[in-house]
């Protein structure tokens, strides 16, 4: 499991990068990261969590989000259902050049970007638009991918149909400390998820005092150190009732001890008992 800071490389003979992808969603890992380009994600159909910044929600139907310059995240196919397909758009703010955004022409495209410092969560007609839209990218000419590129920024700089995710900038301010801790963190609950974690050894790993502990996770992650556990294990419980495994296998050996409280978690992240996830596989 990988976090902290991402490095990108632009396509061959571009000034950004295009992912498409469209891959099983259980294979997601949990990756908190970040990096100096601006992301479009735009995710196609099912739901799944989105994690940007300090905001941590949902998505159905699929999602489409600007993530501003190392503004933190997490890949969005963690937590997703099934197959997971999605386009990605990473390019640097300055991506043509340091004056590029000091044009007049670019004033509402820089405001975009100062707002994508929040995380912006696209809906409605625009999310529909630029959903269609994004699929031909890859189609189009170096020359004209550009244009196209900066016509599909224009749309979104002047969209109305729009969230801003957290209340204000999250850009990545963790020093290095904090990246290794974390990153001991993540290693151990992906080690160790299938058996009962004690908080006590989780926290003396951190060097903490376990309320401190418990403070700091939930100040840097925006969710409870047992949430993290809970939803990494519904994850791999997904995995195993894709492959067939009955309930009762997926709860213990994805790292549960009760059936029941597996069901009330599992129904909490996934709005469906276990058994009905079961059933539409």
């Amino acid at each position: 499991m990988k976090t902290g800071y991402e490095r990108i490389q632009a396509d061959e003979g571009s000034s950004f990068r295009i992912l498409q992808q469209k891959v099983k969603a259980e294979d997601f890992a949990w990756d908190y990261h970040y990096h100096p380009e601006i992301e479009i994600v735009c995710v196609y159909g099912g739901n799944g969590r989105r994690h940007v910044g300090n905001h941590l929600s949902y998505y159905q139907e699929g999602d489409l989000v600007l993530i501003g310059s190392n503004v933190p995240h997490g890949g969005f196919g963690f937590g997703a259902i099934g197959e997971h397909q999605e386009v990605v758009i990473q390019f640097m703010p300055d991506f043509l050049g340091e004056e590029f955004l000091h044009k007049p022409e670019m004033k509402n495209i820089k405001k975009l970007f100062e707002r994508g410092l929040q995380g912006i969560k696209f809906e409605g007609l625009t999310k529909q638009i630029v959903s269609g839209e994004l699929l031909k990218i890859n189609e189009i000419p170096p020359f004209q991918r550009m244009v196209y590129l900066l016509s599909l920024l224009e749309f979104l700089a002047n969209s109305q149909e729009f969230e801003l995710l957290n209340k204000r900038e999250t850009r990545y301010d963790f020093g290095m400390r904090d990246q290794l801790r974390l990153r001991k963190i993540y290693q151990f609950v992906e080690e160790n998820f299938m058996a009962e974690i004690e908080i006590q050894k989780v926290a003396e790993l951190a060097n903490l005092t376990v309320p401190a502990f418990c403070n700091y996770f939930k100040k840097n992650l925006n969710q409870t150190f047992t949430d993290f556990v809970n939803e990494y294990r519904v994850n791999y419980a997904c995995k195993l009732l894709n492959e067939g495994r009955t309930v009762a296998d997926a709860c213990f050996e994805s790292g549960f001890n009760n059936v029941s409280y597996f069901g009330r978690v599992f129904k909490k992240l996934k709005q469906v008992q276990p058994s009905q996830f079961a059933l539409q596989k």
